[in-house]
C-alpha cells in the first residue's frame, strides 16, 4: 500500500454513506484522510466514519461545527470521542472550545476551532452583525482566543493561514484550510481561496478539498494531481 500524504484531506460532501464509500474506493489508497460533515449526518455519516477508520485504516475529520452552551457541547463531544476519530470542529468561541476539550479528555480526538467560515466575506459579517474591521484581523484574533481556550488547531482560509502561523500561540497547533482550489478550478461558494501549494506554503498543516476531487470525471486522477502539487 503506497504511503499517503495526510496533508490532503478529501471532503466527502456526498449525500450518503454508500456514495461516500464508493468515492473512497474510486479515489484509491493514495488518500488516507477524509472529512465527513453535517450534510451526510442523516445519511449514515457516523457509520461511514467508523467504517473508514476501523476497517479501512483511514484518518477521519468529523466536521460538525458544534455550537451550543458549554454543557451541551461537552456532552456531545464526549459521545463523539468514543468513535476513535481524529479531528472534530467546533465554533471558535472560547466557551465552546473549552467545553469541547473537556468532552474530548482522555481520547485522541483533536478539537479544531472554526474562525470565520471561508464562504463569508465582509458583507456577510456585516449582515451577521459581526463587529467592523478587516476580516483577516478578526480571524487572527478569534484564532488566538481559541488557542488560549485550548484548541488543538483552527480552521481558517488559506489567506489567513500565514497570519495565524505567526502567532506565538500557534506553536504546536494545527492549521487546517478549506477553501483550497487547484489552479483553474471553480471557486463554488468559497470566497477566500488559494491553491494547495500556496495554502501549505502559508503555513497550513492540512488542506481540505472536496468538489474539485469528487466532482471530477476521474476523482483518483484529480487527487493525484493535488498530491503531486503538494510534493
Amino acid at each position: 500500500m503506497p504511503t499517503t500524504d495526510d496533508r490532503l484531506i478529501v471532503a466527502l460532501d456526498v449525500p450518503d454513506a454508500l456514495s461516500g464509500l464508493q468515492m473512497v474506493q474510486q479515489i484509491g489508497p493514495a488518500v488516507g484522510f477524509y472529512k465527513i460533515g453535517l450534510g451526510m449526518l442523516t445519511g449514515g455519516g457516523l457509520a461511514l466514519a467508523n467504517e473508514l477508520k476501523q476497517d479501512h485504516g483511514k484518518r477521519i475529520f468529523l466536521d460538525m461545527k458544534l455550537f451550543d452552551i458549554g454543557a451541551t457541547v461537552e456532552a456531545a463531544v464526549r459521545g463523539l470521542s468514543q468513535f476513535d476519530l481524529d479531528f472534530l470542529t467546533v465554533h471558535g468561541d472560547p466557551h465552546v472550545v473549552a467545553a469541547a476539550k473537556h468532552g474530548a479528555a482522555g481520547s485522541g480526538l483533536k478539537i479544531l476551532a472554526v474562525t470565520v467560515l471561508t464562504s463569508l466575506d465582509r458583507s456577510d459579517l456585516d449582515a451577521c452583525l459581526v463587529r467592523a474591521g478587516d476580516i483577516a484581523e478578526i480571524v487572527e484574533e478569534r484564532a488566538a482566543r481559541a488557542f488560549e481556550a485550548g484548541a488543538d488547531g483552527v480552521i481558517t482560509s488559506p489567506r489567513e493561514a500565514g497570519r495565524i502561523r505567526a502567532l506565538p500561540q500557534s506553536e504546536g497547533r494545527l492549521i487546517v484550510t478549506p477553501g483550497v482550489r487547484p489552479a483553474g478550478a471553480a471557486s463554488g461558494d468559497q470566497k477566500r481561496t488559494a491553491t494547495p501549494a500556496a495554502a501549505v506554503a502559508a503555513g497550513a498543516d492540512h488542506i481540505v478539498v472536496g468538489r474539485p476531487i469528487w466532482q471530477a470525471p476521474d476523482p483518483r486522477q484529480a487527487a493525484a494531481e493535488i498530491l503531486t502539487e503538494l510534493a
